[in-house]
């Protein structure tokens, strides 16, 4: 790799097949992604006439925002134009980018003036539980450690990148949640089954030991097993918003333009700093 070319996370070709090899019934984050945007877009009092989607998952983004939806594929290069969009969703898939902030310029781009941009996908605190497990898990029976399970950002950071994108109005926002399950095997094999397994570009190119697993999962169900025996794993999920700029928007007021004291507003006494 030269010195000019961006560092690769993701194999594209392993993440395509992991992706064909997804069940639908297995996509509950991406039903609870879409319940979340449907809400957000109900709360904007606007019509939007021309969205576009980006996803790795098409079938199950066809119809959020409307039957005139176009679905982008989530390549390096957006097949976005330039201002044609008044909405642009960028839906589960931002996690597996090389270029995140490269991604979100070129949905700013594509949105018109006060245009909308949505995103959202899983956080940093996303699977802790599965990360600490497998890492102990393969130093113990390997004296190593490889890369095994995406990097995730985290909500402050995902906030900055929205300015930096050019987006006004930004907001990150997100809560991460609990899903049970019989075993960590089942954790793994259902993963699987969303098509989120191993497409990392640096990731081992053979199958990962036997000895491996097992161990993974004594490590997870002696630290994170409850009473009944099942095994939590936590989610994350974060929506990022931000708007193409526009002449219209709300601005923040110059600084000392105030008309009243924040003291007085507050009925509160004021004390002066000391020297």
């Amino acid at each position: 790799m030269t010195g000019s070319q961006p560092p690769r996370l993701t194999d594209r070709t392993a993440l395509a097949r992991n992706r064909a090899r997804a069940r639908d019934a297995a996509l509950f984050l991406h039903d609870m992604a879409i319940e979340d945007i449907q809400d957000r877009l109900a709360m904007v009092n606007r019509t939007f006439t021309a969205p576009a989607v980006v996803t790795g998952h098409p079938g199950k983004w066809a119809n959020i925002a409307g039957t005139e939806t176009k679905i982008v594929a989530d390549d390096d290069i957006l097949d976005l134009a330039e201002g044609a969009h008044d909405l642009v969703i960028h839906a589960m898939a931002l996690h597996w980018a090389d270029d995140p902030v490269g991604q979100i310029i070129q949905c700013t781009r594509a949105l018109r003036p006060d245009g909308l941009f949505l995103a959202i996908l899983p956080g940093g605190q996303t699977l802790t539980e599965l990360r600490a497990a497998l890492g102990q898990a393969e130093v113990e029976v390997t004296g190593g450690l490889s890369p095994r399970v995406a990097p995730m950002a985290e909500i402050r950071d995902l906030g900055a990148i929205l300015q930096r994108a050019g987006l006004a109005l930004p907001v990150a926002d997100g809560h991460p949640f609990t899903v049970s399950y019989t075993s960590p095997l089942h954790l793994m094999r259902e993963l699987r089954e969303m098509g989120e397994a191993n497409a990392l570009h640096a990731r081992l190119r053979q199958p990962t030991r036997r000895a491996v697993l097992t161990r993974a999962a004594e490590i997870y169900a002696q630290a994170y097993a409850g009473d009944d025996g099942r095994i939590p794993a936590t989610f994350d999920l974060i929506t990022l918003t931000g708007w193409a700029p526009d002449d219209s928007q709300p601005k923040p007021l110059r600084p000392g333009s105030a008309a009243q004291r924040l003291a007085d507003a507050l009925n509160a006494r004021e004390v002066p700093l000391k020297d």
